[in-house]
């Protein structure tokens, strides 16, 4: 696929590529530098546990690190290189050892090109990191599961430290890699079959779903549960979420799922210049689009021939793979009998999905990122006449003098934060209102908003021309220690809420409820599919909000878009 002057990419992280380089987009998308404590107060620390530092997975035996308050074991493999003849193949079992091995770092990355700062990357990364509390008063504890984000273009798991999820909320957590970009999503016929359990395309899922079962195996030997097994994930994590609650393979691997940031049943997406995506990038694509750029893809490097193609394709040095432009077409693949045999986001919403509770939402200024972002890389803010041309192209002419009342730049601050509101309501609290419907009927439900508009900016980035609110992940920084935010600091109202964030979500990981003595009542969704439970610090932050009148759902509902 030839190179575009514009392209889109994964949510949070679109632009134009004359500006925005790969290196800019990665060094935003997972942060620079160590990150710092957030300072918040620790449970009190018991006696020493013998061997705490060492445990017998089902391959061999780890030896980790141990601290006053929880014990870390990183660069866990759980599954064998997907290296050779085993690239582009399903997840094969990782080799048994029998001495100690060293699990006190993490693994390589999971990345489609050289470009990730900061860590190492490559096609060996199949590797998972466990935090469990030090002590658990001899009970097991529900294990959760993050699935990390970055448009299935890069990012790693050791990168969202969740020592606070662990210790506060007495859960064993596991951060995972999974495949990327080509490596995890290329369809393309000769790939079928053979190593491939399934057909092409979802081996960055078949990693998830091989992650999952490595929890089945091994959640005794860290003290988990694993009947009670929460799976979240956040951005396109999200998403993958999304895919497991419908792929067939999955069912029975988790008990709980948490979505942020894109709801299941998001379809749309803006270009740069406001024009609808007609192929939003990191959506899951049909079998018969994903397999057209597959074949575009092999053919560029020089693998056209489909008679030889898998082995040509497999015989490429790394470099060659790497040395590619980020792609942001890849991404999960549905139909024709592959791991997604139908389109998640229809499938959830016609309720054929698995059944687990549901915990769900959105940030309130998810797009504000973009701008901001575009801002941070040269283009100069957006102009009023601008966002007239933005509004116009996204909901067309007829529609345009509506939006431009609803949205006056003057009652939002500026243009971006304006343009922001349109996308946001459009794209992420429409389906985010439909979805909070459709599940509504079928499992238990709970839907939220982040809305601390004070969340700390993104670490090394500079500050854009208008208020970034409570963007795409600003939540992460409140559940982890997160690379995007190295060195931020949260003010002692949001050390607040980042511990009732932890309450929440550790509390559903738990029972399936969020809810628990001491903290403000979070209402199901079949009470009201209207309300979300707003998340923001100070007296009253926490509370029940209209989210769909908030983020005008009737208005768009009733517009031709």
């Amino acid at each position: 696929m030839a190179t575009a002057d514009k392209t889109s990419v994964g949510p949070g992280m679109r632009g134009d590529r004359r500006r925005w380089t790969p290196r800019a987009v990665l060094a935003v998308a997972v942060g620079l530098g160590l990150i710092a404590s957030l300072g918040l107060a620790r449970p009190a620390v018991a006696g020493p546990v013998k061997d705490a530092v060492l445990v017998r997975t089902d391959k061999g035996p780890i030896r980790g690190t141990v601290t006053g308050e929880h014990r870390q074991f990183s660069g866990i493999p759980y599954a064998a290189p997907p290296v050779g003849k085993l690239r582009w193949a399903s997840p094969q079992p990782a080799r048994s050892w029998t001495t100690p091995r060293d699990a006190t770092r993490p693994g390589k990355a999971c990345a489609p090109n050289p470009n990730l700062p900061g860590q190492p990357y490559g096609e060996d990364c199949l590797y998972l990191n466990v935090t469990t509390p030090r002590h658990t008063g001899g009970r097991r504890l529900p294990v959760m599961v993050f699935i990390h984000g970055g448009a299935f273009q890069f990012g790693a798991g050791h990168g969202y430290r969740p020592t606070d999820l662990a210790v506060r909320g007495q859960v064993v957590v596991v951060t995972i890699n999974y495949r990327l970009g080509v490596f995890g999503f290329l369809a393309h016929p000769a790939l079928d079959g053979g190593q491939a359990r399934h057909r092409s395309g979802n081996f960055g899922l078949e990693d998830q779903q091989a992650a999952l079962r490595w929890v089945q195996r091994n959640a005794a030997a860290f003290g988990g549960d694993r009947g009670e097994v929460t799976a979240f994930g956040q951005s396109s994590g999200a998403r993958s979420i999304c895919a497991q609650l419908v792929a067939p393979a999955a069912a029975g691997l988790f008990h709980h799922a948490i979505i942020q940031s894109e709801p299941c049943t998001m379809t749309d997406w803006p270009q740069p210049d406001g024009t609808p995506d007609p192929n939003p990038p990191g959506f899951p694509r049909p079998r018969a689009k994903a397999v057209a750029h597959g074949q575009a893809v092999a053919e560029q490097l020089g693998c056209a021939d489909p008679a030889t193609a898998a082995a040509c394709l497999r015989a490429l040095p790394p470099s060659r793979l790497f040395e590619r432009p980020l792609d942001f077409g890849f991404a999960p693949t549905f139909g024709d009998g592959g791991v997604l045999p139908v389109d998640p986001a229809e499938a959830v919403a016609a309720g054929r999905f698995t059944k687990v509770p549901v915990v769900h939402g959105i940030t309130r200024d998810e797009y504000r990122l973009n701008d901001a972002l575009a801002e941070a890389f040269g283009q100069p803010p957006l102009t009023e006449p601008e966002y007239v041309r933005r509004v116009a192209a996204f909901v067309g002419t007829d529609n345009a003098a509506a939006v431009l009342a609803r949205y006056r730049v003057g009652d939002h601050g500026s243009p971006s934060e304006a343009w922001a509101a349109v996308v946001t309501d459009a794209i992420w609290a429409r389906p985010m209102t439909q979805l909070n419907r459709g599940l509504a009927r079928q499992v238990p439900t709970y839907a939220y908003e982040f809305a601390d508009r004070q969340a700390p900016w993104l670490a090394g980035v500079p500050q854009p021309s208008f208020p970034t609110g409570a963007f795409h992940l600003a939540e992460l920084q409140y559940l982890f220690d997160a690379d995007e935010f190295a060195g931020q600091q949260l003010t002692p109202a949001q050390q607040r809420l980042s511990a009732q964030m932890i309450g929440y979500w550790t509390r559903f990981a738990h029972t399936g409820d969020p809810n628990g003595p001491g903290m403000p009542r979070w209402l199901r969704a079949d009470q009201d599919t209207d309300l979300a439970q707003s998340l923001a610090p100070g007296p009253g932050g926490i509370r029940p909000v209209n989210f769909s009148r908030r983020h005008h759902y009737r208005f768009w509902q009733s517009l031709d878009h």
